[in-house]
């Protein structure tokens, strides 16, 4: 597993101090149970979002530009012999 990036790190750590605040302020947890609760939550929040946010070769490789410079593949090559479907002399049996 890659290491998180310094962008991961401050988003889920935002989101986690930001979730725990309006979580305590909107239902206004008092107990010690309700505040593990809030907590938990929080910390799932803040791992999600950091788990969802875009890595820098995430983006890049993703791009139409990636394969602007690409060299296109060549189409394989027909025959148009009149041996064609024919076996090659080497393996025709000799008489």
């Amino acid at each position: 597993m890659p290491r998180p990036t310094a962008a991961q790190l401050v988003y889920g750590s935002v989101t986690v101090v930001l979730a725990d605040l309006a979580l305590l302020l909107l239902f206004q947890v008092g107990s010690g149970v309700g505040i593990a609760v809030v907590g938990v939550v929080s910390l799932a929040l803040g791992l999600a979002v950091s788990v969802t946010v875009p890595t820098r070769s995430a983006r890049h490789t993703a791009g139409p530009a990636a394969t602007a410079g690409a060299a296109p593949v060549p189409a394989p090559r027909r025959s148009t012999s009149a041996a064609e479907g024919r076996a090659p002399v080497s393996a025709q049996s000799h008489r």
